[in-house]
């Protein structure tokens, strides 16, 4: 199946610093929605108590992190607080072939690495949506950061740092939200999923055929 036969598929990219509220989003976002799937990412760190390989993640080994990578198998793949994640191209590619939209939580540096490949790539260029959230504040972003209660001193303040660069370049973003509540967010997000699902240029070509 050719690019063409699926260019009017969504790849939807949620990027948010930690604390942003994202992964609550995504979840809300697949949940409510049968047309969105999301993209197993690879990950090089070991499995969190309840994870299972191959749902939450694909967990796999430095060493064949490394090849695949070599072998350009990722849409994108960063290096995150010495853990490394990817996506690999195929398994977006796969769901867009079956007529589903595609949802990547991936940080400010993947998202970064797909917009630059989707100058290079027309399929993927059409499909691409660019998602930022972050709370209004960092005062706010910290809050919620050690209401965790999981960080120490030392990782609370790279985690802070990574925000403030993260932050800077939001504007490379194609939609911003501006957390407030959960159910605010998911909102917000569903808003535009569902509006960019109506492009014309996304539903023209069956429109059209439709009516001939």
């Amino acid at each position: 199946m050719s690019p063409e036969s699926y260019s009017s598929n969504l790849i939807l990219i949620i990027s948010a610093p930690s604390g942003g509220g994202k992964t609550t989003v995504c979840e809300g976002l697949l949940a409510r929605n049968k047309t969105l799937c999301r993209a197993i990412t690879c990950t090089t760190r070991a499995p969190r108590d309840g994870e299972v390989n191959g749902v939450d993640y694909h967990f796999i080994d430095e060493s064949t992190f490394e090849t695949r990578a070599k072998m350009g198998a990722f849409l994108e793949h960063a290096n995150v607080y010495g853990r490394r994640y990817g996506t690999l191209q195929e398994s977006v590619v796969a769901q867009l072939q079956s007529g589903r939209d595609v949802l990547l939580n991936i940080d400010v540096q993947g998202a970064a690495t797909v917009r630059e490949l989707a100058c290079k790539e027309p399929w993927l260029e059409r499909g691409l949506v660019t998602l930022f959230m972050t709370p209004p504040n960092l005062e706010e972003l910290e809050q919620r950061l050690r209401g965790r209660g999981t960080d120490s001193e030392e990782v609370m303040g790279r985690r802070l740092a990574e925000a403030r660069r993260e932050i800077a370049v939001a504007d490379s973003f194609d939609y911003l939200i501006l957390s407030g509540t959960r159910e605010m967010d998911l909102q917000r997000a569903e808003a535009i999923y569902q509006a960019e699902r109506l492009r014309m240029t996304r539903v023209k070509p069956a429109w059209k055929e439709a009516f001939r």
